[in-house]
């Protein structure tokens, strides 16, 4: 099926997608250099779920929002990730991803990122509680409740992630197959509509605020209760800890949320622009959120200390016997 241009809507077979522009030459570089950050992405987020799962001592509300996190981070950068890296690998040529993939890549990852940010949103709120109310903490953030916020996290990514992606491919589709993005995106998948987007960007713009503020209020409410729990503490050491508790947090989300807000509340004018910001939540987010958590925690770095120990003297066990 050739691209059609005009107002006649086409029913597409498959889409291709443009990918980021870079110099032909430069493509023997970004394959590996794409593949060595994914396989970070695996590693770091792998060993975080297996470090809070065997670990009794992490058996704790925020290790429990961690470990989703980490699960999320690993979802959505592998619905984005693999084919993004299928696209720029110079023994393929095929860039096309049917339309049955493009919808479902789309809805996939909606209901990662959204889900994301409620989850962010939990732990600001856990993060308060922590430090605003520590002799209630293990009263309040019960087993039942962190359960719920995660549960919660995951029905509000669903409901929304279902109406963005059957909002967009309601739409017809007309003035060529070609998505200017590296997957398939709302915004880039606009662009190939031929009708009157008016009420589609309204309805668009809508979703996204009614996502990213009650999240965004969540958390900024959260912190100025904590910032002002934290000047009250009279021990430089004490506020030290409780900033140092706070501040991966805050740098997961001003990143997230800095990208998501250039990408999708402000105009759509710098496609190119808007591929770099969607590199942040699908490559740079995931990779660096396990450092950040890790080498700042000393609970983690304490677990992962013991594992290795318990490592190395299996491994020196089965040399002797060898």
């Amino acid at each position: 099926m050739g691209d059609k241009g005009g107002d006649n809507p086409l029913e597409m077979t498959d889409f291709i997608l443009v990918g980021i522009r870079f110099r032909p030459e430069l493509h023997s570089l970004l394959f590996p250099l794409f593949l060595i950050v994914y396989v970070m992405v695996l590693l770091g987020n792998l060993s975080m779920i297996g470090i809070i799962v065997t670990d009794p001592r992490l058996n704790t509300s925020m290790y429990f929002f961690l470990g989703n996190f980490s699960v999320i981070d690993l979802s959505y950068s592998t619905v984005i990730v693999p084919k993004a890296m299928a696209m720029i690998n110079f023994w393929s040529e095929s860039k096309s991803i049917s339309f049955a993939g493009c919808v479902t890549q789309l809805f996939l990852f909606a209901l990662f990122i959204v889900t994301e940010g409620f989850l962010l949103a939990a732990m600001a709120y856990d993060r308060f509680i922590a430090i605003c109310n520590p002799l209630l903490y293990s009263v309040q953030m019960s087993t039942r409740l962190c359960t719920q916020l995660v549960a919660g996290s995951y029905f509000c990514g669903c409901i929304s992630s279902v109406l963005l992606t059957s909002i967009t491919f309601t739409l017809p589709f007309c003035a060529s197959r070609a998505i200017d993005h590296f997957y398939c995106d709302s915004r880039p998948l606009q662009r190939l509509s031929c009708s009157d987007l008016s009420a589609y960007k309204m309805v668009f713009f809508s979703l996204s605020s009614s996502i990213i503020l009650p999240t965004i209020i969540v958390i900024i409410v959260s912190y100025m209760y904590i910032v002002s729990a934290v000047l009250k503490i009279r021990s430089t050491e004490g506020r030290k800890k409780a900033f140092s508790t706070c501040s991966s947090h805050l740098g997961v989300v001003s990143v997230l949320y800095g990208a998501v807000f250039f990408m999708y509340l402000t105009p759509d004018r710098y496609p190119e622009l808007s591929k770099l910001a969607s590199l942040c939540y699908t490559l740079v987010t995931p990779v660096l959120n396990p450092l950040i958590y890790s080498l700042r925690n000393k609970d983690v770095k304490e677990a992962l200390r013991k594992i290795l120990k318990k490592k190395i003297v299996v491994f020196n066990s089965f040399l002797t016997v060898i």
